[in-house]
């Protein structure tokens, strides 16, 4: 890889660290700290939370109508979901370790903790859970594919894609045949 290409990465990865220290002070604005994974707010901050939760009955007065008629076709995409996350961990339960692959942790991506905040009904509890569980599956998926390409096609394509993985920056380069076989019989 280049060293251009390496210097922006590092640049990246610094961006990445300054991103999640700045979380870091947001967590401390709105009087929170995360314990083993667990959400805790200062007792004041719960109470005016709880002050400024909306009844469900306001909610549903206040939703547009096409949140109800198109609430069954989101909703219904839960069966999709739960089936591609049993086949996810199915797939690398059994692939993964014939390979030598590292296991994807599933509770690095599926994460549902929104229906802990107090200024949520329970309505929009459940919406945030399904997006969270929602959203988790397809990066549960997506870093299980990226390391699946990462063992079998690590090339890059000819033309730009967008939203590519970050082991993506370390595949050959599209056309470079030498690089792909001395890698490919390294990695095997």
């Amino acid at each position: 890889m280049s060293t251009v290409i390496d210097e922006i990465l590092g640049k990246i990865q610094a961006l990445e660290q300054d991103l999640e220290q700045e979380y870091e002070t947001q967590r401390t604005q709105f009087r929170y700290r995360l314990d083993q994974h667990k959400v805790l707010f200062e007792q004041e901050m719960t109470i005016r939370h709880r002050a400024l939760r909306k009844s469900v009955m306001k909610f549903w007065r206040e939703s547009e109508l096409l949140n109800f008629i198109t609430s069954p076709v989101i909703y219904a995409l839960v069966v999709p979901l739960v089936l591609l996350d049993l086949s996810l961990s199915l797939f690398q339960l059994i692939c993964f370790p014939i390979y030598g692959i590292k296991k994807v942790p599933r509770s690095d991506f599926i994460v549902i903790d929104r229906h802990h905040l107090a200024y949520l009904n329970w309505v929009e509890k459940l919406n945030c859970a399904y997006c969270g569980y929602a959203n988790g599956v397809i990066a549960y998926g997506r870093e299980i594919a990226s390391r699946t390409e990462k063992r079998w096609c690590p090339i890059k394509h000819a033309r730009r894609v967008r939203g590519v993985h970050h082991r993506y920056y370390e595949f050959d380069d599209y056309g470079d045949a030498e690089s792909y076989r001395e890698h490919m019989n390294n990695r095997r």
